[in-house]
């Protein structure tokens, strides 16, 4: 009998998101080792690239807004705690530059941020870093990506390829294919 675990997929503010329901998609496959029950993070700048109506309804979507209704006084559910509990992984597919800037920095101005800051470290986090060649090939780009992998977090590689912007070079998410063994391998260790 498949084991079935929780999985957060988080989009944050790239184009990348356009790939969210291929992902979801994919994950539900059954021939996968794993059952999945998913939940998607979309930051308010993610929300630009989704098409609600393409992305299965077996997951559950969630943002910013639901985080501050689900709470109005003491004793009341923390969504954001609450989601790292449920958790077994957390995947950031797309992760952007801005918020790879924000975890970098321990930011928790949003409902990613603030699962990630909340985030059980004996629980794998991977992220996919997703932007235009030219943000990926600053120097500060590195450095921050160190710093996550650092705190034990792994770094689903970018590709080179012709961007949707048009210039071609490093920065793209990982292929969907890609993600999901890393997704895999690490939870069969």
């Amino acid at each position: 009998m498949k084991s079935t675990k929780n999985l957060i997929i988080a989009c944050s503010g790239s184009v990348a998101t356009i790939k969210l329901p291929v992902l979801i998609e994919k994950l539900q496959d059954p021939s996968l080792d794993f059952r999945f029950n998913i939940k998607v993070i979309l930051t308010e700048h993610a929300k630009h690239f989704v098409d609600f109506a393409s992305v299965p309804q077996s997951a559950e979507l969630l943002d910013d807004e639901m985080e501050w209704k689900a709470w109005n006084k003491r004793g009341d559910p923390v969504v954001h705690i609450e989601l790292g509990k449920w958790a077994d992984v957390l995947v950031i597919a797309p992760l952007s530059a801005n918020s790879l800037a924000k975890i970098s920095m321990g930011l928790c101005d949003n409902l990613l941020m603030c699962v990630i800051r909340a985030w059980d470290l004996k629980k794998p986090l991977l992220f996919c870093p997703a932007m235009n060649t030219r943000m990926y090939d600053h120097p500060i780009t590195s450095d921050q990506i160190n710093k996550l992998k650092s705190w034990g977090y792994h770094e689903i590689p970018s590709i080179a390829k012709t961007l949707i912007c048009g210039d071609t070079g490093n920065g793209a998410m990982a292929d969907v294919d890609t993600i999901i063994i890393e997704i895999l391998n690490k939870l069969q260790k």
